[in-house]
């Protein structure tokens, strides 16, 4: 039971230890915050996704690129289509609130949500998002 319960907590013991040694030494952790990719139909719907991701507070920038072309298999056939993308950035350990929302809200059957950690950056602009992003 104590290995068990050595191993479950790990993870928190884990993410204490690397707040502990951010704080400390003023280090950015690599992954501590992601940019997510969110690909939407039109630029309304695009503006839609980013005003209520941010109401809820599920990203401190999101940036909405112009329209774009785009290649894809859908259903076993090559599709091809316009689409808006959203470049979100938040703290990592909301990726899953921000895909469980997006997939809420986005008329699309399978939206794309995908996400990438931030290995590095100005520690300003790092501190700021997580200023903007509450914690869990």
């Amino acid at each position: 039971q104590v290995v068990t319960l050595s191993l479950l907590m790990y993870p928190v013991l884990r993410s204490l230890a690397l707040q502990l040694h951010s704080a400390v030494t003023g280090s950015y952790i690599s992954g501590t915050h992601s940019i997510a990719f969110i690909n939407c139909l039109n630029e309304q719907i695009a503006k839609d996704i980013a005003r209520a991701i941010m109401d809820k507070k599920l990203a401190a920038y999101v940036n909405i690129l112009p329209k774009s072309s785009a290649l894809y298999f859908w259903k076993g056939e090559l599709e091809e289509s316009t689409e808006i993308l959203l470049l979100v950035k938040t703290r990592t350990s909301k990726i899953g609130e921000l895909s469980d929302y997006v997939r809420s809200i986005h008329p699309f059957e399978i939206p794309e949500i995908i996400s990438l950690p931030v290995d590095q950056g100005n520690p300003l602009y790092l501190k700021w998002i997580e200023e903007s992003v509450p914690r869990d």
